[in-house]
């Protein structure tokens, strides 16, 4: 029995749905029988879709008390972009909230009235690009699956975290439906309600399971670089990640890629779809293969089959004829320019002493990773370590690869584990 659980066997759970009394939620931990959550503790909540509910939502949030649960779902695989088709909230004092941005597309005024308080979400990264977008941005967070790969949790899903944790099962059968439809059903908003509905308790258990290990200081500088750090740029030649390129080699074929990524982006983004429902990676990879000289041609690759009407067939090969008619000189060039080292298989060939260094760099950060219990790319990403290793300081001490990682975006507590190691593994790999 972790720490975290026994916080949660400590914690008086508030059990919902006529599941067993407060006192059952240890010995569910204990005999590893999960307890099944069927309904949030205040039921279900309704939709708040107008400017009147959203008001009466963002002054119960404001007056509630403690850190506040956050989640969003998205229409990912339906939709064009990552907008969020529902927020969830909870906190104490004010219960659950479940907002449609669609009807309520601004929140910033709930953002405002939560700026200070720590917000509890599972998987950050994922949500905070739309909950951005609607004008919700956290200046403290916890993020839940972080700190259970922090704590050594094999398992960091949201349902496998509840339930090593806290002993209970979610339902997770409506993760992937499509977030737009309108209105969602009553088992969505209930899957989506539980979604919040333990994150504090998980939150507080992981928070003392961080802290018996020393790693509850590393934890909160996780996650203050997540609150901190600024919205990426956007991606450089998009079409290059389009599913299958690697069987494209020819710059010409690179061009048909290209044009066929970018009609179809314009597609799905006028239609409100995702791009994979208006073609397929697949598909763009045999048209650019294939060089299909005309319309029947292109019919008879897969993808673009007896379905597809006559019209969209030939917008299709229309971007396939505007490629094939560029000049050379406006082909895409094959690969990216590279940003640091070059891919790891290379330096053999490249540089074999920067292997050796490289070699004996990850057997020290994976042995040291291994000693901590936490994953390798929490310890220090691989990228970092590659870098490093690549160009190393000209003087290669504790210090100096210090203040390497420093200058690569390692956080305090990354340097003062790994820079010793790291410069030792530096030192002693065979030049």
């Amino acid at each position: 029995m972790t720490d975290a659980q026994e916080t949660a066997a400590e914690t008086a759970l508030r059990t919902a749905g006529g599941g067993p009394p407060d006192d059952g939620v240890a010995d569910g931990v204990i005999d590893g029988t999960p307890i099944p959550l069927l309904e949030p503790r205040e039921g279900v909540p309704p939709v708040v879709a107008d400017e009147h509910a959203l008001a009466e939502v963002i002054a119960a949030f404001a007056a509630g008390t403690g850190p506040v649960a956050v989640d969003a779902e998205r229409a990912s695989g339906y939709r064009y972009g990552q907008r969020a088709y529902l927020v969830q909230l909870r906190r104490e004092g004010a219960g659950t909230a479940l907002i449609d941005p669609v009807g309520c597309p601004d929140l910033s005024a709930l953002g405002d009235a939560l700026a200070g308080t720590e917000w509890i979400l599972h998987a950050a990264t994922q949500d905070l690009p739309c909950l951005r977008e609607i004008g919700m941005v956290p200046t403290r967070l916890f993020d839940t699956e972080l700190a259970g790969r922090l704590a050594g949790f094999p398992r960091v899903g949201l349902g496998a975290m509840v339930e090593s944790v806290l002993g209970y099962a979610l339902e997770k059968g409506h993760s992937a439906v499509d977030w737009s439809t309108r209105p969602l059903p009553d088992p969505w908003l209930r899957y989506a309600a539980l979604d919040v509905e333990l994150l504090v308790d998980l939150r507080d258990a992981l928070e003392k399971d961080l802290d018996r290990q020393g790693k509850l200081d590393w934890a909160h500088q996780e996650f203050d670089a997540i609150a901190s750090a600024p919205p990426p740029p956007p991606r450089k030649d998009p079409w290059r990640r389009t599913s299958g390129m690697h069987k494209v080699r020819r710059r010409r074929q690179m061009a048909v890629v290209r044009e066929l990524w970018t009609a179809r982006d314009r597609i799905a983004q006028r239609r409100d779809v995702s791009p994979g429902k208006v073609l397929s990676d697949a598909a763009i990879v045999e048209a650019a293969l294939a060089l299909p000289a005309n319309v029947h041609a292109l019919t008879a690759l897969p993808g673009f089959g007896h379905r597809m009407g006559r019209r969209q067939l030939e917008q299709w090969q229309a971007a396939v004829d505007r490629a094939k008619a560029l000049p050379d000189a406006e082909l895409p060039q094959p690969g990216q320019p590279l940003q640091g080292p070059p891919p790891p298989r290379a330096w053999a060939d490249k540089d074999p002493v920067a292997a050796a260094r490289l070699s004996a760099a990850r057997t020290a950060v994976s042995a040291l990773a291994e000693s901590l219990n936490l994953p390798q790319e929490n310890l220090i990403t691989p990228d970092t370590v590659r870098r490093v290793c690549w160009e190393p300081p000209k003087e290669v001490t504790p210090e100096t690869v210090a203040g390497a990682l420093a200058g690569f975006g390692a956080r305090p507590w990354q340097i003062e584990q790994v820079a010793p190691v790291l410069a030792a593994a530096l030192t002693s790999a065979p030049s």
